[in-house]
């Protein structure tokens, strides 16, 4: 399994289950309460206060129908619908590289569904790629309570093979493999700048 420093993990007996434990356990901390996304714009925020990076959630576009104004200054919105497929998640920049990232959970514990991701956002992605933007797609099974950075590049791979009639997920193994574990941890909340820093570097060395 890839950590932040391309190494393979060491144990830590205060954070690391016991070798008679499964190995992913539902492990319970404290402020439990919040969701993926918000662990994201948590992370985000911290980013952003230390002068890290600039990542923002893009806004859903909507066409509003209808409005309700039961005070002067209180708009209830009574009917909206999406004016257009959104593309990914999240955007912004970080150290001159503009970033650009889905984000998803899932309750499976043994693999996540690609039916999560739609075609358009793909198409985004490639786009993203083909103009040497940073893209992936971060990844949380619930479950396990563990989050993994999947390179778009390897992304691809699973697509594919899904476009041409095979296997509809991607195997938690097979993420494991490809992609990044990311520690939940308490500033930030999810570090996946650690990976972007690696891509980058990655990336850098196969264009010479």
């Amino acid at each position: 399994m890839n950590y932040p420093n391309g190494k393979k993990g060491i144990k830590n007996t205060s954070e690391v289950p016991s070798q008679d434990s499964p190995k992913y356990s539902k492990i319970q901390y404290g402020k439990r309460g919040m969701n993926f996304e918000e662990e994201i714009d948590k992370s985000n925020q911290y980013y952003r206060l230390e002068n890290v990076a600039v990542i923002h959630k893009k806004p859903t576009p909507i066409q509003i129908v209808d409005v309700d104004y039961p005070k002067r200054q209180k708009a209830v919105i009574k009917e909206a619908y999406f004016r257009k497929p959104s593309t990914t998640d999240y955007n912004g920049v970080y150290n001159g590289y503009y970033i650009d990232f889905e984000a998803k959970e899932t309750k499976n514990k043994t693999s996540f569904p690609l039916n999560n991701i739609h075609d358009h956002q793909v198409v985004h992605m490639k786009q993203v790629s083909s103009q040497k933007g940073v893209c992936f797609l971060l990844i949380k099974f619930s479950y396990h309570d563990s989050v993994f950075l999947l390179p778009f590049r390897n992304f691809m791979v699973y697509w594919d093979r899904y476009k041409s009639g095979g296997k509809k997920s991607i195997t938690l193994k097979e993420i494991e493999s490809d992609g990044f574990a990311i520690p939940i941890q308490f500033r930030p909340r999810i570090n996946y700048i650690q990976i972007v820093d690696q891509l980058i570097k990655t990336e850098s060395e196969a264009l010479k």
